[in-house]
């Protein structure tokens, strides 16, 4: 199939649509890393993931129940557009939910490692 300008409006759709997704994410966490300060990052981080689970795999679904409806009934027009935003919306959220998320962890692991050791006179 040729790529064409509504395969490349739906890839642009799909880039905001996992950075919003992304964005609710990483603000719970910082919201959690706020309030609870003492626990480890990487309970904050499961806890922040657990907490918007429900409001992501809702609002996914949403947008995955209209992009079926336009594969199946909106015509040769609208089906790349759609499927490719169909696909995408699956990645999206995948990836903003259990790629993103743990990227912080090992991140600030690695930053923990890195950082040297105190000198001691």
């Amino acid at each position: 199939r040729e790529i064409n300008l509504l395969v490349v409006t739906s890839l642009l759709t799909l880039a905001g649509y996992s950075l919003t997704d992304t964005v609710v994410v990483f603000d719970r966490i910082r919201e959690n890393l706020r309030l609870r300060a003492k626990v480890p990052l990487a309970e904050t981080v499961n806890r922040s993931i657990n907490e918007v689970l429900r409001r992501t795999i809702v609002t996914s679904s949403t947008v995955l129940l209209v992009l079926v409806a336009l594969i199946l009934f909106g015509g040769e027009v609208t089906y790349d557009f759609a499927l490719a935003l169909f696909m995408g919306v699956i990645v999206g959220t995948y990836s903003s939910i259990y790629l993103a998320s743990p990227i912080i962890v090992v991140w600030k692991v690695r930053a923990v490692e890195r950082r040297p050791a105190p000198r001691t006179a």
